[in-house]
């Protein structure tokens, strides 16, 4: 019996199974092997330079802003997201009925395409668009926002953050309903204000949400290509040069293609240890606040 029981299983998750080592563990073993070879991407035939590439790639000054540019990302991103995603979730939370509505329209966006998305914004802050226009003939300010590196930077991080809010505001929506009203009744009789509440009650409540948003965000910042490569191309000097875009870059326009997946690793083992660290890190303020 155990043994019939053990073949089902296995038949089962057979499908995830063969996903995984066709889109994941092969490519992770090829991605490997290539990285140490200099293969062009063209040419049938390369050859093996052993650790060559990643000794380039950590003096790359591209890879150095991809690593800074990341992080740069995830400081001016989490917050956005993360503060307009519990926004939408209170407007919803305090809506007194067609809640759903509000949270697909909300939603709509995440489900838009990156490239649709960026051109839209690209033709919106043009030199010629009516905003700049307005900016210039109204109140004298003529901003290059594509073409300086921090408003280069945050318009990226605004277009994601619209993206995804929605998706996220769903996430928290459910965390708020989660969260037993009497606790709030026992802390108005004790005649806690509002603001207490939502910092006292309300935050260290809405944890699990939080957590998942927080990880899911996370994730999403290091692997920002699409508005990048539209918007900017990794400029104005590699300010907005992320790991994708560099990978690109090196594999794709520069043939590079064994070099790129030596940055690929690298950007791989970055990822992993910048997200455990993170998590670790949201994990004691869970344990702070009595999660387990």
């Amino acid at each position: 019996m155990n043994t019939k029981q053990g073949r089902l299983g296995w038949l089962f998750t057979s499908p995830y199974l063969i996903y995984a080592v066709v889109f994941f563990l092969i490519p992770l073993v090829w991605s490997l092997f290539l990285s140490m070879t200099d293969w062009n991407l063209i040419s049938p035939t390369f050859s093996f330079v052993g650790i060559t590439n990643y000794t380039e790639a950590f003096q790359s000054p591209g890879v150095k802003a991809a690593f800074f540019v990341t992080f740069k990302f995830l400081a001016v991103f989490i917050p956005l997201v993360v503060a307009s995603s519990v926004i939408v979730a209170l407007i919803v939370k305090g809506l007194p009925k067609y809640k759903g509505i509000f949270l697909i329209g909300f939603f709509l966006p995440y489900l838009a395409s990156g490239v649709v998305s960026s051109l839209i914004v690209k033709g919106l802050l043009s030199y010629n668009s009516p905003i700049n226009e307005f900016l210039r003939n109204s109140l004298g300010l003529d901003i290059d926002w594509l073409g300086t590196p921090f408003a280069a930077l945050f318009v990226v991080a605004v277009i994601i953050a619209w993206k995804f809010t929605g998706y996220y505001a769903l996430i928290l929506t459910s965390g708020f309903e989660s969260i037993n009203k009497e606790i709030y009744e026992a802390a108005m009789i004790d005649g806690v204000s509002a603001w207490q509440r939502f910092w006292k009650i309300t935050f260290p409540l809405l944890y699990p949400a939080l957590y998942t948003v927080l990880i899911l965000s996370i994730g999403v910042t290091f692997g920002i290509f699409t508005e990048v490569y539209q918007l900017t191309g990794g400029g104005p000097n590699f300010a907005t040069n992320t790991w994708q875009m560099e990978i690109f870059t090196r594999a794709f326009s520069n043939l590079q293609a064994g070099y790129a997946s030596a940055i690929a690793i690298i950007a791989s083992v970055v990822t992993f240890i910048s997200i455990f660290i993170i998590r670790k890190i949201i994990e004691l303020w869970g344990k702070r606040n009595g999660w387990d």
